[in-house]
């Protein structure tokens, strides 16, 4: 038996309940509303600036169905677009970190394609491609591409050269040393660059829908913009962000379910024990 007295058991559970690093994040954004309130209040802000919060919950809550039904073409551009990055990038980062010669030609490449404007080039995939959604995909294709490939690369290259040695010594062939070493060795950085590419491949959906869309969030906020309903753009930025929260937690599940063997995963089971 523990020397804690009954009554001080529930307001124990109730303070780890409230210090939980998950409810952390919750703590913090109820700061940023109370502060966010209190500005408008004390710096007599007008509303056609920056919305009071209880104006935006208002819309948020009373357009919810309108703007649930324009994130889904978003959510569909953001994972073509995320799912085109990782299934191009992780084969090219490979290329480039297995060859000094395809790294010389393409590296150069990916980091001059990097430094266009996505805006002033999301045009031409509307020319070239029509108003569905295959210009959505490609604008969020091209911001989620480059973290996958650098993080990838700098994965497979900071493997050991001795370990590789060693193993190859123990009569291990290329395709066992890939999978037991490289690709193990690799995963936290290719991860890394998963969930960095996730949330640019949402800025970058909106950003084809910038373009030329009659649906989605980014059509949404177009509206809005038009006609300066600051609420209901305000309401359309917290969709947005709570979709890329959400796809950028999924990533992190799959992260921990690939690797509960990394120093990183039981480091958050012990600070949650």
């Amino acid at each position: 038996m523990d020397g804690s007295t009954p009554s001080a058991r529930p307001r124990f559970e109730l303070q780890r309940w409230l210090m939980h690093p998950a409810t952390r994040p919750v703590w913090l954004l109820v700061l940023l509303l109370v502060l966010w309130d209190l500005a408008v209040r004390v710096f007599s802000i007008p509303p056609y600036l920056i919305p009071p919060p209880a104006a935006v919950v208002k819309q948020l809550v009373a357009e919810w169905p309108m703007l649930l039904q324009q994130s889904l073409p978003t959510l569909y551009a953001t994972l073509g677009g995320f799912i085109a990055s990782a299934v191009i990038g992780v084969p090219i980062a490979m290329w480039i970190a297995y060859s000094r010669t395809v790294e010389s030609f393409v590296y150069p490449l990916l980091v001059f394609s990097q430094s266009v404007p996505k805006v002033a080039v999301a045009p031409l995939f509307v020319v070239w491609f029509g108003f569905g959604i295959v210009p959505k995909v490609i604008a969020a294709f091209l911001l989620g591409f480059f973290p996958v490939v650098v993080s990838t690369v700098q994965g497979f290259k900071s493997v050991e050269p001795d370990v590789i040695d060693l193993a190859r010594s123990m009569g291990a062939n290329p395709l066992k040393i890939f999978l037991k070493f490289r690709l193990p060795q690799a995963l936290p950085a290719i991860f890394s660059g998963l969930k960095v590419s996730v949330t640019l491949a949402v800025v970058g959906a909106v950003v084809g829908e910038f373009v030329g869309a009659n649906s989605g969030i980014g059509f949404v906020l177009q509206r809005a913009t038009g006609t300066f309903d600051l609420p209901l753009m305000f309401a359309a930025l917290v969709v947005l962000s709570m979709m890329g929260v959400l796809l950028f937690l999924a990533v992190e599940v799959v992260e921990r379910w690939l690797m509960p063997w990394h120093a990183s995963q039981r480091h958050d089971l012990q600070a949650t024990a």
